[in-house]
């Protein structure tokens, strides 16, 4: 070993025993293990002006038994600088750094009866690809995040949720939106931002002032982050929880092959490298969640790893990376009903995206609620989710291989891809930028639909087969699965009716 790295190696050990490191930040810390201790930041309640700000859902929380708060959250942050050289095998050594200070905000979704309440913090990393915040993994799961009763927390953990960029696709930046209640806000820089993030785990988990949670206790916290998010936990899985043990799981959600960079201008930039993997000595475990596009457009190919006891990936065929119920008809789900089983051919997203195209309207959500509730019960009791299928590729990885219908073959089977109404596919869209991101739907014909169920008895039928096998396989909830199979009739009757 060379100097400087026994030097970092022994400085960490000497902060450790100073600042009375233990292995209380969390309930599953290997026995005997030490960790950097967390700073507990300042919470506060954010200036009576307007109301909170984030683009989650259309419906009243109220009315479906949630109630949202928003907070404040200031102290010091440490930015990070590595110890060893970040490796392809992501067994990353990193050490504190420069601190600066920080005020950001977190907003609460939690059940109004604590009775309600099944003990899980969800903590969101909100993406801010747009230009602004939004909570994608809520948009996706929020359904089944509800109706199991976990409290849903989203941290404005970048610079660009706050400040805003010149990139931005509408000017929906936190100081942009409401300068009298957000005006307040600091934030240093990207660099600090997975302190900030541990520190709102502090926060939620051993309180000191005012409580996030308002009086419920916390049993366990598992961090979500989707696509550019989802960059930025691989990150901190490698690197940051190895130090702190923050959080007792871990949700990478549509991540591409690479990982957000440890530091970043101003500070001295400190990338890290192509197609990391996870790094395999994780005492906490770590869903990673991928759709069609994931894996081939954005090349999460090459950061393919084997499962492990504390690993599992999910490859979902006939899904893309943002599709139509996380980004449209989700906002408007309260209790599950089968409406949002329906496969529709829609191009617009709330008016502001357009795309040459109709946009994936493929099962995400449905797969994505069983996972979510696999993770919580993984956490809980150390049962590990099925293992997935992998979506199948051509020898180059260029593309997927397909069906005689056009939807892919491999991943996890659905009926949207085992008894179809649709060529479902997560391929580049074309139209607004962002529509590269969306996939496709095509919805089968009359006369197809009819050559291949006969009737509508027969395509009830398939989809019926075809539900229950993906409940047995445990890649659907049976309350989801009931409302697919619901819906059955009406997807047959829309698309095979004259109009």
């Amino acid at each position: 070993m060379s100097p400087k790295p026994f030097k970092s190696l022994l400085l960490i050990a000497s902060s450790c025993l100073l600042l009375a490191c233990s292995n209380s930040n969390n309930s599953n810390a290997p026995s005997g293990a030490e960790y950097l201790p967390i700073a507990n930041p300042v919470v506060s309640m954010p200036p009576d002006a307007g109301s909170i700000n984030l683009l989650a859902q259309n419906f009243d929380l109220g009315s479906v038994g949630y109630e949202q708060a928003e907070y404040f959250l200031e102290g010091t942050a440490s930015a990070f600088t590595n110890v060893n050289e970040l490796g392809q095998d992501g067994m990353w050594t990193v050490e504190p750094g420069e601190q600066a200070a920080y005020k950001t905000r977190i907003v609460v979704y939690r059940p109004i009866d604590p009775a309600d309440f099944n003990g899980n913090v969800l903590v969101e990393w909100l993406n801010v690809t747009a230009g602004f915040e939004t909570p994608p993994s809520w948009g996706t799961g929020q359904l089944e995040m509800r109706r199991s009763g976990s409290v849903w927390v989203g941290v404005s953990a970048q610079i660009v949720g706050i400040e805003g960029s010149p990139r931005a696709l509408l000017p929906l930046y936190l100081k942009a939106v409401n300068p009298a209640r957000y005006g307040s806000l600091v934030h240093p820089g990207d660099s600090f931002s997975y302190d900030m993030f541990n520190q709102v785990a502090q926060a939620i988990r051993k309180p000191s002032g005012i409580d996030p949670l308002d009086g419920l206790v916390a049993e366990h916290l598992i961090a979500y982050g989707e696509s550019q998010s989802a960059g930025r936990l691989v990150t901190f899985v490698n690197a940051i929880h190895p130090l702190y043990n923050p959080y007792d799981g871990y949700m990478i959600h549509s991540r591409g092959d690479g990982s957000s960079a440890l530091a970043q201008e101003p500070q001295v930039a400190i990338p890290t490298p192509d197609s990391p993997l996870l790094r395999t000595d994780l005492n906490v475990p770590v869903f990673t969640f991928e759709t069609e596009t994931d894996v081939v457009f954005l090349e999460y190919l090459k950061a393919r790893q084997p499962d492990t006891d504390m690993i599992r990936t999910w490859e979902v065929a006939g899904t893309a990376h943002g599709d139509y119920y996380t980004f449209v008809s989700g906002r408007d789900d309260t209790v599950g009903d089968p409406v949002f089983a329906s496969v529709v051919e829609e191009n617009s997203v709330l008016g502001f995206i357009t795309c040459d195209r109709p946009m994936n309207n493929g099962p995400q959500h449905y797969v994505f609620n069983r996972a979510v509730r696999a993770l919580n019960d993984w956490v809980a009791t150390g049962t590990a989710p099925a293992m997935s299928p992998r979506l199948e590729t051509n020898d180059d990885g260029s593309d997927y291989l397909y069906d005689d219908l056009g939807n892919a073959i491999g991943g996890i089977r659905t009926p949207y891809v085992d008894a179809p109404s649709a060529v479902l596919r997560g391929e580049p869209n074309e139209g607004n930028s962002f529509c590269r991101l969306f996939g496709t739907t095509a919805l089968f014909s009359a006369e197809q639909m009819a050559s291949l169920y006969g009737d509508q008895e027969g395509f009830v039928a398939a989809v019926t087969s075809a539900t229950n096998e993906a409940v047995a396989a445990d890649f659907l909830l049976q309350e989801d699965a009931d409302a697919i199979i619901a819906w059955a009739p009406q997807q047959w009757q829309a698309q095979t009716t004259p109009q």
